[in-house]
């Protein structure tokens, strides 16, 4: 079972940048797809960007291409969401996702089998 741990969340104002991380428990975490997804408040749950295991290959949703950044330390068992120019609409708990055996990515929710507590991004106007 893959134990995966957010961390970096926190409160911004629009156009700053933060990172978000997700630490993963096992060494087989750089062999597996991982994705980021956040939640709004009364809003469903939603892809934001993965990585593909095994890979640098990454997928963006349109709303945060070009702004955030998905990538990996191997080393660190690690992958981060680097967001820069954040906006309020970006307000969101991000939640870290892998699959189990998969390295390809998807923007599906339910294809990933681990997930991790959630971390809340506030970004204020």
């Amino acid at each position: 079972q893959v134990q995966l741990v957010e961390s970096g969340g926190g409160l911004a104002q629009d156009g700053d940048s933060l990172r978000i991380s997700c630490a993963a428990s096992e060494r087989t975490f750089s062999s597996v797809a991982v994705g980021w997804f956040r939640q709004a408040p009364g809003k469903d749950r939603e892809f934001v960007a993965a990585v593909r295991g095994g890979s640098v290959s990454t997928t963006y949703d349109d709303s945060v291409k070009g702004r955030f950044t998905i990538y990996r330390d191997i080393a660190k068992n690690t992958v981060y969401l680097q967001m820069n120019s954040l906006k309020p609409e970006d307000t969101a708990v991000y939640y870290c996702a892998a699959r189990s055996t998969s390295r390809y990515t998807s923007l599906w929710s339910y294809d990933y089998d681990y997930w991790g507590q959630g971390t809340q991004v506030t970004v204020s106007s």
